[in-house]
């Protein structure tokens, strides 16, 4: 009988095949109290199992074919610098010292710990990096425990239903692997061509199998809870990546309906495969500039292979995070920027400087519990807090300048104080680097417009500023006093609120009235349907995944902005917007 099971849809496109499953991973504890001799004992026990863990993860770097994605090489050195988190081994030690713990409670206690502390981080990646803890406790439980680590068992025999028929009976069945949940290691276990999709009971958007599968081009729905449960071995199913929704024993009818989508949607993709070299140019002859938002040096590969004229966005706390409270030093961060502005191939590069909270784990300065880290020790405030810190990455910067072009981009900036404090930062960077001397090239500098009060003060912003660039991710959720992490209210979080879209109005007004560039960098820049209204209300630069530039640009070459800014201005009067969006 056909049903459907709800996710989060993460990776785009539509997938049907066989279900592969990967059974659930939990390994049963046994809770009791050790003796006070047996103390080093229990300590080496959980010192074996993650030394063991570390080294079966280090092989499957070593042996991770050339064609892997990048990301999963990324998410096994999370797992790999998470096995060494001293937040995580003197936290064991202490509950078998001192509770005396034997060394898998101790284990799983500690996880628990932790485990809170990931779900109060306001930052949606870092939360979801609670995943990746779990999976490395598991893996040292499980080598504790002598249990093997599942892995997708191999496809069935099977034979050919009415279904099978539907598909080109020359080619093998595609495979759809539906998991409780994926690690990084347990992904390169698979052939990167095997599967035609995911499914996973957890995860969000910025899980790593959400991360992996974007990357990989691949459809995926996480967050559907019992998936792994309600779906059998050899089910045919069918993950619908654009609706978030997996249908599983599908009709002939809904399997051909999908069928035929999908052959639709591999058509769009070949056609806007052919717009990468198009220049990015409306009806009515507008240049508009599309770049690509990047986390690590190699994603600038990815950019340029999506056809962006830049990087609008360099989210340089990647680079901080996972590291046992060390911070990269100078040259580490020098060696980052410089192999991302080499890898754009002369494209200039903006690299934010880090936006990081009290809230996360890198923050070893300020271990105080805080109430609401989305309004405390954060962003360009946490580095003004640390200017020695913060100096550091300013010169790796200014260095990597030297090999192409490079701007600067502070975030969350809100107070003339901070503009001030910021630029002066920068001078002594400089100043630091002629004392060596040090070679360093020049930038631009620009600031982030995250909070209402940026919005409201543009034009004090932009005396101080070369650009501007809109983060509509937290402008959204500060104006409207939104928790877009909070499932409670989140639906209230709306980009097309009258009062955000009146804000980036403003900004994009004020910056074109005195000739600086301005760009949206979150995640509605990378959203066709904003697409139209963002042109008409005269925005010009667009930063997104690089998976989203092709579709974005197919908007924009069959826009004519002299039509659109009417009907943009119609859409910013109005009391309900959405209402308009289609017209």
């Amino acid at each position: 009988m056909t049903f459907s099971i709800p996710g989060l849809a993460v990776a785009r496109g539509i997938a049907i095949g066989r279900a592969v499953l990967v059974g659930s991973s939990r390994v049963d504890v046994a809770h009791y109290f050790i003796e006070p001799d047996q103390v080093p004992a229990e300590i080496e026990r959980v010192r074996r199992g993650r030394n063991a863990v570390a080294e079966e993860l280090q092989r499957l770097q070593d042996d991770m074919p050339h064609d892997a994605p990048h990301e999963l090489a990324a998410l096994l050195d999370v797992h790999l610098m998470l096995l060494q988190d001293e937040a995580l081994t003197s936290g064991v030690k202490h509950w078998i010292t001192e509770r005396l713990y034997n060394a898998e409670w101790a284990l799983t206690t500690q996880l628990e710990v932790i485990a809170r502390q990931f779900d109060e981080m306001e930052d949606a990646y870092l939360r979801e990096r609670k995943a990746d803890l779990e999976q490395v406790v598991e893996r040292i439980l499980r080598t504790m425990k002598g249990v093997a680590h599942p892995v997708a068992p191999p496809p069935p025999s099977r034979r050919k239903t009415s279904q099978d028929l539907l598909l080109d009976d020359t080619m093998d069945v595609p495979l759809v692997l539906v998991a409780h949940d994926l690690s990084p290691a347990d992904m390169l276990q698979f052939k990167k061509s095997v599967f035609a999709g995911f499914v996973t009971d957890v995860g969000g958007k910025t899980s790593h199998t959400a991360i992996v599968a974007r990357s990989m081009d691949i459809p995926a729905v996480v967050g559907a809870r019992v998936a792994s449960q309600l779906v059998r071995q050899d089910d045919w199913v069918i993950i619908d990546g654009d609706a978030g929704v997996m249908i599983v024993d599908p009709s002939p009818i809904i399997l051909a309906e999908y069928g035929f989508r999908q052959r639709q949607m591999e058509l769009e993709r070949e056609r806007l495969a052919r717009l990468r070299h198009t220049p990015s140019i409306t009806l009515d002859g507008q240049r508009i500039e599309l770049l690509a938002n990047i986390e690590q040096p190699a994603d600038a590969a990815v950019a340029v292979r999506a056809g962006a004229v830049g990087v609008g966005l360099f989210r340089t706390e990647f680079l901080f995070m996972g590291r046992n409270g060390s911070l990269p030093d100078e040259e580490e961060q020098y060696q980052a920027y410089r192999d991302a502005v080499e890898g754009m191939q002369g494209l200039p590069v903006t690299i934010r400087t880090i936006d990081i909270g009290a809230d996360k784990p890198l923050d070893k300065t300020h271990k105080d519990d805080h109430l609401n880290p989305a309004l405390g020790l954060r962003a360009i405030r946490w580095s003004l807090a640390d200017p020695a810190m913060f100096r550091v990455q300013l010169r790796a910067v200014l260095r990597a300048a030297a090999h192409g072009q490079i701007n600067v981009l502070f975030p969350m900036l809100a107070h003339a104080s901070e503009i001030h404090q910021a630029l002066a930062q920068v001078a002594l960077a400089r100043a630091e680097l002629d004392a060596r001397p040090q070679v360093y090239g020049a930038v631009r500098l620009g600031a982030m417009v995250e909070v209402p009060a940026a919005a409201l003060m543009v034009n004090t912003f932009l005396r101080y500023f070369d650009f501007l660039s809109i983060g509509t991710n937290d402008l959204i959720q500060y104006t409207l006093a939104i928790d877009r992490t909070d499932e409670a209210v989140s639906h209230l979080y709306d980009p097309l609120h009258p009062a955000v879209l009146r804000l980036v109005t403003e900004v994009i007004a004020a910056c074109r009235a005195q000739g600086k560039s301005v760009s949206v960098c979150g995640e509605t820049a990378g959203d066709v349907t904003m697409t139209r209204l963002l042109l008409g209300l005269g925005l010009r630069s667009f930063s997104m995944h690089p998976a989203q530039i092709l579709a974005v640009k197919q908007e924009v070459l069959r826009a004519d902005t002299r039509k659109l800014a009417s009907w943009a201005q119609q859409v910013l009067t109005a009391e309900d917007p959405s209402a308009l969006l289609g017209a």
